[in-house]
């Protein structure tokens, strides 16, 4: 099935991309209904496991919203699982290597691209697979995250790997490699130059580049710098800092 991320990312336009933390079909509802491109259900961080996954899966479905998962690692097993489940994108935590993006694509894409086993249960409508095999090397869009020096230090290759589409920065876990308290909205100078760079270098070679923020402002921001994958809302902390705002106008 057509990816309207990748047709997006083709057209030039960023995307707008939303976090589900929560395990919940029903918060996954309201999130697909606030006008998001995409919506990633984060099983990394997030309390998210391969059922609440689904059940995400079958919410966004009833939206015009694109589903997308961030695996708990670059492990193939999971990656296949969340593929055939229905996601259309992939991201993955912590890709500093050359063999580590090739094994990330080798779980996503089907022979004679990857490695990936057929068995597409509900992302190929329960079983009639045959037009999901046709399109889904070209449609599923495979993410590697950059969060490390090594990574940095290896980029060139990971950005040369046949079947990556692009590459999405981790700012906290950067921040860590780099001797600095973990954050998102960064604004060291040398942080935004490593930003820079990984710009430059996926624009090169016709792949997009993403990014994790804390705010819609700083992610306008980064639309504006030339990102083309931004997130900009986490379920859980709408939730948590809406109750904080709403509870500390009450105390005053």
């Amino acid at each position: 099935m057509p990816n309207p991320v990748k047709d997006a990312w083709k057209q030039g336009r960023a995307v707008v991309n939303g976090w589900l933390s929560i395990p919940s079909a029903f918060a996954a509802e309201m999130m697909a209904k606030g006008g998001f491109d995409a919506l990633t259900v984060d099983m990394q961080h997030g309390v998210q496991d391969y059922m609440s996954t689904v059940a995400c899966f079958q919410a966004i479905q009833a939206h015009p919203v694109v589903p997308m998962v961030r695996v708990p690692w670059n492990e193939p097993g999971i990656i296949g699982k969340v593929l055939d489940a229905g996601a259309m994108g992939v991201i993955c935590p912590m890709v500093n290597t050359a063999a580590e993006a090739k094994a990330l694509v080798d779980a996503c894409r089907y022979p004679p691209i990857g490695l990936r086993s057929f068995g597409p249960i509900r992302a190929a409508v329960y079983g009639q697979g045959s037009g999901y095999f046709a399109t889904a090397n070209e449609d599923v869009a495979v993410i590697a995250m950059i969060e490390t020096k090594q990574a940095l230090e290896n980029l060139t290759a990971i950005l040369d790997t046949p079947g990556l589409d692009g590459i999405y920065v981790g700012p906290s876990d950067l921040g860590l490699s780099h001797g600095l308290v973990p954050k998102l909205d960064r604004d060291e100078p040398e942080i935004l130059a490593i930003y820079d760079r990984l710009l430059a270098e996926t624009k090169k070679r016709g792949l997009i580049c993403g990014i994790h923020n804390g705010t819609p402002e700083y992610a306008r921001t980064m639309v504006d710098r030339g990102f083309k994958l931004v997130t900009t809302s986490n379920d859980s902390a709408l939730v948590a800092l809406g109750a904080i705002r709403d509870v500390s106008i009450m105390r005053k």
